[in-house]
């Protein structure tokens, strides 16, 4: 394990990666941005250092020595860790890619990647953490349909935007960080059809990217609020144009 100074006003990013040639690359790259970097080399190490020494965000590999990043990704959410991760694989399975998003990791990114995307990806979710902080729409425009309470009901589900809780019946429903700024939007734009691409500029905050991402978000609402999740019928598919939410 090795970590580089860097400006103290730089956010930290932990690099997990057991190729050290990569996880060198992306170390100068960010560094010369204005990051601290730290890289680790197996899932064991990995978690230590993370809950030792807290990163602003994590870039995460999924196959790793030890123990793999899914691993990792789990023991953390488990802990009620929720520091921001961009998971980075060269598996193209989309089992992974649901795992990954499922056990509550931010991004996803499959190798090889183009740097300026993946840069591009570190800078909006880190700027998605420092919104979070004091909560507001994901959007630049005005809402369309606030909440006038800050209390959004729909079916039997029960969205607190102000407290960033979800209950369906009496039962909280656990939502990973962007999965919530996913729900948040929606819920302000009731009634609204986005296309995939806008979704990702205007949640994710970078406007190109995997759209298939988006669905794998999309679905993960269904499973965990929709009663029947493959009949939705408050996050609708609107074919060829995107998706639409609706509290009705």
């Amino acid at each position: 394990m090795s970590a580089e100074a860097g400006p103290e006003r730089g956010s930290l990013v932990t690099i997990v990666e057991d190729d050290a040639a990569i996880a060198e690359g992306l170390a100068l790259n960010l560094e010369l941005l204005g990051y601290l970097s730290e890289t680790v080399g197996d899932g064991e190490a990995a978690l230590r250092c993370i809950e030792e020494r807290p990163p602003a965000l994590v870039l995460l590999d999924i196959s790793l020595p030890v123990q793999s990043g899914l691993w990792v990704l789990e023991r953390l959410r488990e802990r009620q860790n929720h520091v921001p991760i961009i998971v980075l694989s060269a598996r193209q399975d989309e089992f992974d890619k649901v795992a990954a998003l499922s056990l509550g990791a931010d991004d996803y990114i499959t190798k090889p990647f183009a740097l300026a995307e993946l840069l591009a990806r570190v800078a909006a979710v880190l700027r998605r953490a420092r919104l979070s902080e004091a909560p507001r729409p994901a959007q630049d425009e005005p809402p369309a349909a606030s909440p006038a309470d800050g209390v959004l009901r729909f079916g039997e589900v029960t969205v607190d935007l102000g407290e960033r809780t979800v209950l369906r019946g009496d039962v909280l429903v656990k939502l990973t960080h962007l999965e919530f700024e996913l729900l948040s939007f929606f819920c302000h734009n009731s009634g609204r059809v986005f296309s995939r691409e806008e979704l990702l500029r205007r949640v994710w905050g970078f406007g190109q990217g995997q759209a298939r991402t988006v669905d794998n978000f999309v679905a993960q609402l269904r499973a965990k609020l929709e009663k029947d999740s493959e009949r939705p019928r408050h996050f609708l598919t609107v074919r060829g144009s995107g998706y639409r939410f609706t509290a009705g």
